[in-house]
């Protein structure tokens, strides 16, 4: 029990030690970022809302030529 308090606080430690170097985003290159994120979603939004059109015009054609 006393091995898993020590590795605890060790990391714990360790955790605190990188923390100080962690080197963090300014507001101009947050907001490059998010707005690049953002762009990346809603395309890739328009993307998969047009497959998923193709594919359900595919399945609505095989249904009705081959299913009645």
């Amino acid at each position: 029990m006393a091995g898993i308090v020590r590795r605890t606080q060790e990391f714990a430690e360790q955790v605190q030690v990188e923390m100080r170097r962690v080197t963090w985003p300014d507001k101009d290159q947050l907001r490059g970022a998010t707005i690049g994120i953002l762009i990346f979603v809603f395309i890739m939004a328009i993307v998969i809302g047009a497959m998923d059109s193709v594919f359900a015009a595919s399945v609505r054609f095989v249904v009705r030529s081959f299913g009645g």
